[in-house]
């Protein structure tokens, strides 16, 4: 309205933190460029575990079955809508997940500084058959 230029196609899209989100991520890749997944959260409400409470944290497993699916449904409908997905959090940036999350499609990982050096290990000795 005031005439000053701007980027009219700015890509939005969304973080999926919580299990609502991941469960209607086919919905929201109808209106949105693209997901971040941010797994700590994610875990921490699927599971209802704080994983800052010493008396629960050993219940907070990346791997849990529940989550692989809520990981899956979210990069199955990137992949039908065609918007990219990438994945922050503790579990990107560990190297036991990491083969888990390439062979699970996802390709853009947020990673802590310190374990680039390690994760760019276990990627470059990876094939996506395996």
């Amino acid at each position: 309205e005031q005439g000053i230029p701007f980027r009219k196609n700015v890509p939005v899209g969304m973080m999926v933190e919580v299990p609502a989100a991941a469960v209607l991520a086919e919905e929201f890749a109808r209106e949105v460029d693209f997901f971040s997944i941010g797994t700590n959260d994610l875990i921490q409400y699927t599971l209802a575990v704080d994983r800052g409470d010493p008396a629960v944290a050993g219940l907070y497993r990346a791997g849990d079955p529940s989550i692989l699916r809520l990981l899956r449904t979210v990069v199955t409908a990137a992949r039908k809508h065609n918007i990219s997905v990438s994945v922050c959090g503790q579990m990107s940036s560990d190297p036991i997940f990491v083969p888990l999350l390439v062979g699970m499609g996802l390709r853009q990982l947020s990673v802590t500084p310190h374990a680039i050096p390690e994760l760019k290990e276990v990627i470059r000795n990876l094939t996506i058959s395996k």
